[in-house]
């Protein structure tokens, strides 16, 4: 966790006027009670109202709530564009993070700048992505994150197919076509695979450790060095 995020998160267990001790939030925040203390000095230091002390305590006095939040219109207007890329281009649960956040965004902004979510000119119209696709896109993400080795038959754009079993790595999106980004263990190497052309995905139950030699990291560096920085 940031420490940012692990000063919100003081923030959020303390409202309310609850008291609870270092321990309690170095048990929640897993973290020490050292990191605790440097980090409840900080708050204080910057007008946070947080009374207590070491071995006793922390409360913080009712009344204090974070400022909202504030977003330029520019970062406004980019963040609802990009929502609606990916309601367009994106997978189904994709699609829903994407909704919840907007909701998240007007919620907390403040009353003047609420209109300006809805009222962005910049649209990105639903067409050309199967929902077969939206469904192999959620699998992927899942199984990248989970490093799940995958194995599916892939056909070129010949029509030949070839079954494979690949180590996934991370999704790039080209516009209107998405790829995955994976070692190929059939090849012996770095592979992109148009999900569309992707059939009869399936996790095979086992896991890949990662390795520098067949990380996304190295495939961003080959393909720099190949075709340089763009």
């Amino acid at each position: 966790m940031r420490r940012a995020d692990r000063l919100f998160q003081i923030v959020q267990f303390l409202r309310g006027s609850r008291l609870l001790t270092a321990s309690n939030l170095a048990e929640r925040l897993e973290v020490s009670e050292r990191t605790i203390y440097r980090d409840i000095a900080d708050l204080q230091s910057t007008g946070v109202p947080i009374d207590g002390e070491p071995g006793i305590g922390y409360i913080m006095r009712s009344g204090f709530d974070l400022p909202p939040l504030m977003f330029t219109r520019d970062e406004i207007v980019a963040l609802v564009t990009g929502a609606r890329m990916v309601k367009a281009w994106g997978g189904s649960k994709m699609i829903e993070a994407a909704e919840e956040a907007l909701v998240k965004i007007e919620t907390i902004l403040p009353e003047k700048d609420r209109s300006r979510v809805g009222s962005a000119k910049i649209f990105a119209p639903e067409m050309g992505l199967q929902a077969e696709t939206r469904k192999t896109i959620d699998r992927c993400e899942a199984a990248i994150d989970a490093r799940d080795i995958l194995s599916f038959a892939y056909e070129d754009q010949t029509g030949s197919a070839t079954q494979r079993q690949v180590q996934p790595l991370g999704l790039w999106f080209w516009g209107k076509t998405w790829t995955l980004v994976a070692w190929c263990e059939l090849r012996e190497d770095f592979r992109m695979f148009r999900l569309d052309r992707i059939f009869g995905l399936a996790k095979t139950g086992l896991k890949y450790t990662p390795a520098p030699e067949r990380s996304l990291a190295e495939i961003l560096r080959k393909i720099e060095t190949k075709y340089g920085k763009q």
